[in-house]
């Protein structure tokens, strides 16, 4: 825990005094261009994946990066109520949905119900993925019936794009979005260890690498 306190000391020492005039500028309010969804994974830092600056990103973080269909009940809606603020009150241009490689939310979703017992809430979570593991399911029969087998790996990577696009078909049942033909909406796939990220082509159904 100190070296929280001692990195609160440095941020005031330095990096605030670097930006101090932006503080001054976005302390009245914000004016974010992006809303940018992402994993809780602590190895998904969105502001330095993208060199962002304070006040540029909404930022919504669940486990595996996940959006819930769009549905008017009188239920506590944390990531509904995010996105619903970030379209109509704050006008954001943009929408980035993000996964990630190694994501252990998405790896969850093969796992025995008795390894996931202890964590019932996450759980049910997980069940706005199961549309993407479907997917690759069926995908992993028909390539075994091929005789072709994918690495571990492989499947990982598979599961966690399938899962992004799967988001996004959530993501297009929101009334607000669906009208508002102003709003870009990307998917994202950011690989940890090489540091890449790759763009879903709607029209081409693929990720392509930002470069």
């Amino acid at each position: 825990m100190a070296s929280l306190f001692d990195g609160v000391i440095d941020f005031n020492n330095n990096e605030y005094k670097k930006y101090s005039e932006l503080f001054k500028k976005i302390a009245e309010g914000q004016s974010p261009h992006t809303l940018f969804i992402g994993c809780s994974d602590s190895r998904v830092v969105p502001t330095l994946i993208t060199k962002s600056l304070p006040g540029e990103l909404f930022v919504v973080r669940n486990i595996a990066n996940l959006v819930p269909p769009y549905r008017n009940v009188a239920e506590y809606l944390a990531t509904t109520s995010a996105i619903e603020y970030a379209i109509n009150i704050l006008k954001v241009e943009n929408i980035v949905v993000c996964g990630h490689s190694n994501c252990g939310g998405c790896r969850a979703l093969y796992m025995p119900d008795e390894d996931l017992k202890h964590i019932p809430h996450t759980k049910k979570w997980l069940e706005l993925a199961y549309g993407a593991k479907k997917t690759v399911t069926d995908y992993l029969k028909e390539a075994g019936e091929k005789g072709e087998k994918l690495t571990e790996k492989q499947i990982a990577a598979l599961t966690e794009r399938e899962n992004i696009k799967e988001q996004l078909k959530h993501l297009a049942s929101y009334p607000y979005i669906k009208e508002n033909k102003d709003i870009n909406i990307y998917g994202w796939h950011y690989d940890i260890e090489t540091g890449d990220v790759y763009n879903y082509s709607f029209d081409r159904d693929i990720f392509e690498k930002i470069d």
